[in-house]
């Protein structure tokens, strides 16, 4: 399977200002690249593919522009890739009738990722350093080991600091069965309630720094637009975030790592957030909460610890009876499951937990806990 490892990168002036560079490069790539899609689509109701921009834009702007040379062959195909896949979402998104927002040209701001399609091309490590073609060997801050074999790397600028991300494939490493499966439900109140009546209170990372962000928020407000004093305003805003993000991100992975250490299988609720977060008195906490990072965080590391993790739909899971199946109507006010006809009386999203358990197949459960075939 496929893993992320993502490392802080300490380059010296020189190298960031070489990074810096070969970013602009790739910018005017990109915008480039997409004015020549829309033209060629205003002019002849055509669109334009990556392999015919990577064999005809790209060599004419290499022998254009000093920046673009600077940077590595294959990292610059990348790009056109991106701006491909961009355009391949954006008709995606058209055909199902989502909200389509068509691609827009990038800014200094908004372009901060250079991607390498091998590793080896361009980019390599040598006595634990990293090197990136014209920047040199970059010092690295390893905080883990690498297990596996690396297919693709990134270097990422964000907020003044860099970092690089390295994809890796690696074998799955079976931690030892505990015979145990639970039900997750995942709420507001707590941010994760299971079949076994437990609970997970999730610290709000927002509210906590809401303070903060309004002070930032309020000082770029009485800067001048364009201004120095606005764009380091911009800058400490865009840090301060930052912080919140890690400090979540770091719950997600320790939580779901317990989970994964302690039960064999995981049910959790099919959710679709984004209609979710159309009511606009959740909203904010939704996004708070952060459920569909923190499932995708649960559900690779389930399956990289050999581990099942399986989706049911969430239709009616705090409503019915978890003991006989009675259904029992209750506005999101109500935390208490009262059943008239049973007598059951439990927390509500315990009892949705237990639900979202029992529609795990027997047969699907069946065959995810079977031994396997001896050789």
């Amino acid at each position: 399977m496929l893993k992320s490892y993502k490392y802080r990168l300490y380059p010296t002036k020189n190298q960031v200002n070489s990074l810096n560079i070969q970013l602009e490069g790739h910018l005017f790539l990109y915008n480039q690249a997409l004015a020549q899609k829309k033209e060629t689509y205003k002019t002849t109701g055509k669109g334009i593919s990556y392999s015919k921009q990577a064999t005809t834009l790209l060599p004419c702007l290499r022998k254009e522009n000093n920046n673009i040379l600077l940077c590595n062959y294959s990292s610059l195909q990348q790009t056109l890739r991106r701006l491909d896949k961009t355009f391949k979402a954006f008709f995606r998104r058209v055909k199902v009738k989502e909200e389509p927002g068509y691609p827009r040209f990038k800014s200094k701001e908004r372009f901060n990722t250079i991607n390498y399609a091998k590793f080896g091309d361009g980019c390599n490590i040598k006595e634990n350093r990293l090197y990136i073609q014209n920047a040199g060997y970059i010092k690295v801050k390893w905080h883990r080991q690498i297990a596996g074999i690396i297919k693709t790397l990134s270097v990422i600028r964000r907020n003044g600091k860099w970092y690089v991300s390295f994809i890796v494939e690696e074998n799955t490493k079976p931690l030892a069965k505990t015979g145990k499966i639970i039900g997750i439900d995942v709420g507001l109140n707590a941010f994760i309630a299971t079949n076994t009546g437990d609970k997970i209170i999730k610290p709000k990372h927002l509210k906590n720094a809401e303070k903060e962000l309004t002070k930032a928020h309020q000082r770029i407000s009485r800067r001048k637009k364009g201004s120095n004093r606005r764009r380091k305003a911009v800058k400490l805003l865009a840090k301060k975030y930052e912080k919140v993000v890690n400090r979540r991100i770091d719950f997600y992975h320790k939580t779901s790592a317990e989970l994964v250490k302690h039960y064999d299988g995981f049910a959790v609720e099919n959710l679709n957030i984004k209609n979710m977060v159309k009511n606009h008195r959740l909203a904010k906490s939704i996004h708070d909460a952060g459920w569909g990072i923190f499932l995708n965080i649960l559900k690779y590391k389930a399956e990289s610890a050999g581990k099942w993790y399986m989706e049911v739909s969430p239709n009616g899971t705090s409503q019915i009876c978890s003991s006989c199946g009675n259904i029992v109507k209750k506005s999101l006010g109500i935390r208490i499951h009262n059943c008239p006809q049973c007598g059951l009386s439990l927390d509500r999203d315990t009892n949705a937990a237990i639900n979202i358990l029992a529609r795990t197949e027997p047969s699907v459960l069946a065959a995810k806990f079977a031994a396997p075939p001896r050789s």
